[in-house]
Order: structure tokens, then C-alpha cells, then sequence
């Protein structure tokens, strides 16, 4: 039942108070999203983490400008995540992580040959535009373990989709990488006088309309 009263608690934090997350904390929850299922074992991602003030000044003043909803978590946050995926599938990137696996589990390299191939197989005919989302999907869940972490961990957390993507890849220098930035995360700790969301209640879809039970 811990998880729960831990999801209870967190919401998406308005106003943090600048006080500094722990190493061991940031490093548990940065595991945790390390730790997330993806889709083949592929992990189409990478997490940037950013605590440098003067950096995250940069991205609030030019990534979150032209958003209307302030966004001031960015200056008064401990630490920002930012997952970026992969802009697309190839045989290379596909042969590499799944090399890597074999070699981790004691396999031939040749093991996963006929699998890299069926993989690639599949991928090949979807397109850029269906790869880029396959590896959004598969970002987002990482993002969601995060998240669940930094609630366990009683650290605040607000999800962030509404920011510049060609500005956020611009600054982290992710095109030379072949990422694309996808969504970030602001951890610290709320301010207690400041936010005016934190003593409102928490409002879900009722069970009986969210879930649906087929027998």
C-alpha cells in the first residue's frame, strides 16, 4: 500500500523552493528510470541531467518562453531531467544494443544475429515518423518510473511537455547525437507557502468510469 499513499501524495509540484535534492536520491531515481522496461530491451533513450543554474536559466529564458504558463520550476528546481529518444531505428543502433546484451549475458555475438535481423525486418517498412513515436512510447514509460521514484523518495516532481524541441535539442547538442528531445522533469521540493495548488485536492476519473472490466 506504501506506492499508493506515495502517488497520493505527489501532484505536479507549481512552485519549488530551490533547496537541493540529495546525490543518493537523484541517483535512485535516475536507476529507477534506467531500470524501466522499452520494447525489445532497445532502450531508445537517453536521460540529460542539468543542475548547473546558469544552464538552467539558458533553457528557461529560450525552451519554455513562448509557453504561457511561466514555467518557474525550471529556476527553482533542483535538478532537471530531460529524456531524449532516438530519432529513428537502424540496423546499427538495433545490432549494437543488442550485442551488448549478448556479450552482458556470457552469448556468442552471433546469437542475437537472426533476431537483429527480424527486428529490423519489422522497423525497416514503418518510416521515420512511426520510429520517432515507437521511441517516444518507449521513453515515456522510463519517464513514468521516474516519476513513481521520486514520489517514493518524497521528492517533487512536475512533468513538463510544453517547451521548444528544436530549442532543447539546440542546447543540449542532441541532433549531432541523433536524439530528439521528448519531455522533462523538474525535481526538488515544493514551497509550502508558495504554491498555490498544494493544498488542493487531488481529482481522478472515478474508478467505475476509468476502468472497465471485461469477464
Amino acid at each position: 500500500m506504501a506506492i499508493l499513499e506515495e502517488l497520493k501524495w505527489r501532484y505536479a509540484t507549481k512552485k519549488m523552493n530551490g533547496q537541493i535534492v540529495p546525490q543518493d536520491k537523484i541517483d535512485y531515481i535516475l536507476e529507477s528510470a534506467r531500470l524501466a522496461p522499452s520494447s525489445s530491451g532497445l532502450q531508445p533513450y537517453r536521460i540529460f541531467v542539468i543542475s548547473n543554474r546558469n544552464k538552467l536559466q539558458e533553457i528557461k529564458e529560450n525552451v519554455f518562453k513562448d509557453f504561457p504558463f511561466n514555467q518557474g520550476q525550471i529556476n527553482d528546481c533542483s535538478h532537471l531531467l530531460v529524456w531524449a529518444s532516438w530519432d529513428n531505428y537502424t540496423p546499427e543502433r538495433i545490432r549494437k544494443t543488442l550485442l551488448n546484451t549478448s556479450r552482458q549475458r556470457g552469448l556468442p555475438d552471433l546469437s542475437s544475429e537472426d533476431y537483429q535481423k527480424r527486428l529490423w525486418s519489422f522497423f525497416e517498412p514503418k518510416g521515420d515518423e512511426w520510429h520517432k513515436n515507437h521511441c517516444a512510447k518507449q521513453a515515456y514509460i522510463s519517464f513514468g518510473m521516474a516519476m513513481v521514484a521520486a514520489a517514493e523518495q518524497k521528492v517533487d516532481a512536475t512533468p513538463m511537455e510544453g517547451f521548444n524541441f528544436n530549442k532543447m535539442d539546440k542546447i543540449l547538442g542532441l541532433k549531432k547525437l541523433g536524439l530528439k528531445s521528448i519531455v522533462s522533469l523538474p525535481l526538488g521540493y515544493r514551497d509550502e507557502e508558495g504554491d498555490w495548488l498544494i493544498k488542493l485536492q487531488k481529482v481522478r476519473t472515478p474508478k467505475d468510469e476509468f476502468i472497465t472490466v471485461i469477464a
